[in-house]
């Protein structure tokens, strides 16, 4: 019955985009690592037949998006992000991205309760088992809310996809579940890595580091700071450590590698890696491809769940900032108007942390960062500019890191947080600081 059923809806990639794609339609392509290639190639080539279809995605990481390269008068084709990637990111630079912001854990609920509206939704699954099951490889994400919300869904079968189907269907979906089903010969999975740790960077990951105790559950964020942290823990005496995370990665198999990574402390989920997206190296995908018993991939509303977070005792969050201000406010997302990624799981994972006993939220960044005139210019600032985001409310942040020292604005005054954030400012720029501090905050 299932080989039949398979049979029935199967078609190709530019029959599937000529029978579910309509003008005027929304068509979702999920987010971070896992694309459907296949049918953004195809429906690139349905650009002279269809008019204003509006695509969403997010946290692209290879290097095209075909639907956006060859329509890039957006005649047809309109593509909406909901957090930039490095390559959507100069998208963005040229016009051809709409950015769209959104609290993380919040998503499917837009969807199932009719907010934003999702016509098709293209899904790229692992190859199917013998009873029709099939993986959502590295991308949980959000899809089950999604595609129940879609007038069509099309399945992409994409063989190099983790074959992992989570705990008690965490992670699956069932060929029943599509309209249509496609297949065909990837590319290699896109590959994430990160810039060589600054001396700066190593300083705030040995701060990070040293607040850190056994059996802690822990949610890296990406960049350097975050594997530094990693390197320091595989390194350490620190035993039983757990991972809850919205992003798995190679931080995380490093753990695994070192012995310290076991999930055995956690009240929830107790033994398993629980995680919404997957990105890093390929070693990453294979190790949740053969060693699937490890892991709890699951939606973003299960994994983000500040509630579910705060469960588990000792929840260490780790974050990067580009700025914040002295009341202890964050930007963690623009440069002044200029999108630069997104809020992603910051709020959830911090106040996740926020409820857990003994949980720590840190937002790590250097003191200052150098402009294209080789000057310095302070990462902490008297306020937030004009036009910047306010990512985190001061209420959500709980340390701040940066290589000067740790600050911990939790219960402080509005005149304490900003001494305590001057504190650990760049020595060039804390006596302003300390001036603003003193005129404003009394």
């Amino acid at each position: 019955m299932e080989v039949l059923q398979y049979k029935e809806k199967r078609v190709s990639p530019r029959q599937a985009a000529r029978l579910a794609v309509r003008s005027g339609d929304w068509v979702d392509y999920g987010f971070g690592a896992g694309f459907p290639e296949l049918m953004d190639r195809a429906l690139a080539q349905r650009k002279e037949e269809l008019t204003d279809v509006k695509i969403r995605g997010g946290l692209v990481i290879r290097p095209r998006i075909e639907v956006v390269e060859q329509d890039p008068e957006q005649k047809a084709f309109t593509y909406y992000s909901w957090h930039l990637g490095d390559y959507e990111r100069k998208l963005q630079s040229r016009g051809l991205v709409r950015f769209l912001p959104m609290m993380l854990r919040s998503l499917p609920w837009l969807y199932r309760a009719g907010h934003i509206r999702c016509d098709v939704a293209f899904v790229p699954v692992s190859r199917p088992d013998q009873d029709g099951y099939c993986g959502l490889g590295i991308s949980n994400y959000a899809w089950r809310a999604i595609f129940e919300s879609a007038r069509t869904v099309v399945f992409e079968i994409n063989e190099r996809l983790p074959r992992l189907q989570g705990v008690e269907g965490s992670h699956r979906v069932h060929l029943s579940e599509a309209d249509y089903i496609v297949e065909g010969e990837h590319e290699p999975l896109p590959q994430r890595s990160y810039r060589a740790p600054s001396e700066e960077d190593k300083t705030i990951a040995r701060l990070v580091a040293q607040q850190i105790p056994d059996g802690a559950v822990l949610s890296l964020g990406v960049g350097s700071v975050p594997f530094t942290v990693a390197q320091l823990l595989a390194d350490s005496d620190l035993k039983d450590l757990g991972c809850h995370t919205g992003t798995i990665s190679d931080a995380f198999l490093q753990l695994y590698r070192a012995g310290k990574l076991t999930n055995r402390r956690k009240e929830l989920d107790t033994g398993l890696s629980a995680w919404n997206l997957a990105m890093g190296s390929q070693e990453l995908y294979d190790w949740l491809d053969q060693e699937p018993e490890l892991f709890r991939p699951a939606d973003v509303d299960y994994i983000h769940s500040p509630e579910r977070i705060g469960r588990m005792k000792n929840v260490i969050s780790i974050n990067g900032g580009v700025e914040l201000d002295l009341m202890g406010q964050e930007n963690g997302e623009s440069a002044g108007a200029r999108q630069l990624s997104g809020i992603g799981g910051q709020m959830d994972f911090l106040e996740g942390a926020f409820r857990s006993r003994g949980g720590k939220g840190f937002i790590c960044l250097n003191s200052v960062h150098r402009k294209k005139d080789g000057t310095l210019k302070s990462n902490i600032l008297p306020c937030i500019p004009a036009g910047s985001t306010v990512s985190v409310p001061r209420t959500m942040i709980q340390y701040v890191v940066t290589e000067y020292g740790v600050a911990c604005l939790t219960g402080l005054s509005l005149a304490e947080r900003a001494r305590a954030m001057a504190s650990i400012a760049h020595p060039q720029f804390r006596a302003g600081l300390e001036e603003y501090a003193r005129e404003y905050f009394k």
